[in-house]
């Protein structure tokens, strides 16, 4: 029996110090796949009608991911082409001048003032001779003199009223009713590019990670609905301490290497960014003192790497 203990806690040692053995050596060499993260929202709230792609799928800059029901847009699309028909009618109205009444009344006044005219010039004549016989006083013949002047004035308003409806309403009212009709285009316009915001499009090319609604819920205004990758945007991220920060400097190159496919990718220091003490990081033990501070290091490839398949926070490894 005590031949079968020894033998038992003999394995075991063995077992553990194999262990321990095999166990991989943790260093500053490790790091994590990164890629550009990508979110898209709508500026406006609508419910959702359809959605066109799927998680896992890849699209391009441009491609329709979702169509958005907004029911506010077509009636406001419906009152700003009303407000440019009537800046179009007031435009029309101040350029074209006064109807075919209003010339009417205009021309009315104007016989009318000329036959006042010619009445007052005759009752002038008739006193002048009179007047020259002494037969009426220098009293009399002024007043009819005024009363023919007066009906020459305003005969002559009235044509000059006329020539100016004849011809178009006055410089301020036109452009009056261009401004009207400016400001209506421009309100049709706000309403235009509202309804390209029914529209989900994709801001790049990225792969679709995750979408937070389904349809028939509500979306709104600045919510995220699609996550994702940006296509072609790897990088790679290595945490060291201030005691190791000093072996690398922005632009230097490295060697990546992938443990497990053992591919190599030729990069560089893009960035060296102080992180918080409370920051995640990317080594798997602490190998600094806590005292230390603690930096990222973003490294980004520098030859095409499209043919090479990463995973987002992958182990990566410095040759």
């Amino acid at each position: 029996m005590k031949l079968f203990r020894n033998i038992f806690i003999t394995s075991l040692v063995i077992l553990t110090l194999s262990s321990c053995g095999n166990k991989e050596k943790i260093t500053y060499n490790r790091g994590k796949v990164k890629f550009e993260t990508i979110s898209v929202s709508s500026k406006l709230a609508g419910r959702i009608y359809t959605i066109y792609v799927k998680e896992g799928e890849i699209v391009k800059k441009g491609d329709t991911l979702a169509l958005l029901d907004i029911p506010e847009i077509n009636a406001k699309m419906m009152q700003a082409e009303g407000v440019i028909t009537a800046a179009k009618g007031l435009l029309n109205m101040a350029s074209n001048g006064a109807t075919l009444d209003q010339m009417n009344q205009i021309n009315s006044k104007i016989d009318a003032s000329k036959a006042q005219l010619n009445f007052a010039q005759e009752s002038y004549n008739r006193l002048q001779n009179m007047y020259k016989d002494s037969l009426i006083s220098l009293q009399q013949f002024d007043e009819v003199k005024m009363k023919r002047d007066m009906a020459k004035a305003q005969v002559s308003a009235l044509e000059a009223k006329r020539d100016e409806v004849h011809k178009s309403a006055r410089t301020e009212k036109l452009e009056q009713a261009k401004g009207q009709l400016k400001r209506a285009i421009g309100v049709k316009q706000e309403v235009l590019t509202a309804a390209n915001e029914k529209f989900v499009i994709a801001p790049a090319d990225m792969s679709i990670e995750t979408i937070s609604l389904k349809e028939g819920e509500l979306l709104t205004p600045g919510y995220s609905l699609f996550n994702g990758y940006k296509k072609n945007s790897v990088f790679f991220r290595f945490t060291v301490s201030e005691s190791q920060v000093y072996e690398y400097e922005v632009g230097k190159s490295l060697i990546i290497t992938n443990p497990f496919t053992k591919e190599e990718v030729t990069t560089r220091i893009a960035s060296i960014n102080q992180l918080a003490q409370y920051a995640n990081i990317t080594s798997t033990a602490p190998l600094y003192e806590l005292s230390e501070s603690i930096y990222e290091l973003k490294v980004v490839p520098t030859s095409d790497i499209s043919e090479q398949k990463f995973y987002l926070n992958a182990t990566i490894l410095i040759k």
